[in-house]
């Protein structure tokens, strides 16, 4: 019966290959030119947290939602993209 560290050494002594599948491309994130956007959508192009997002939207300083119903709240793509280029910008 082989030994623990016969069996520890022989695994160590076996290569590890490489993964058979390559790994998935990363899907880039891209707005959309006209449309809605739910809050995690504008969270990804728009790097703050979801209390940020409310307290701006309070302060009048980023882009007021959309009510479609009672439970549904969106953003307009148009809306969100000139307020990234706003950004950009001086003063």
């Amino acid at each position: 019966m082989p030994t623990i560290r016969s069996r520890v050494a022989a695994m160590a002594a076996t290569p590890i290959a490489p993964p058979a599948t390559p790994a998935a491309p990363v899907p880039t994130l891209t707005l959309p030119e006209t449309g809605f956007l739910r809050q995690p959508q504008v969270l990804a192009f728009v790097p703050i947290s979801k209390s940020t997002l409310w307290r701006r939207i309070q302060a009048r300083t980023f882009p007021a939602p959309v009510k479609l119903s009672e439970r549904v709240t969106v953003w307009r793509a148009e809306d969100i993209r000139c307020w990234i280029a706003q950004q950009g910008q001086p003063g």
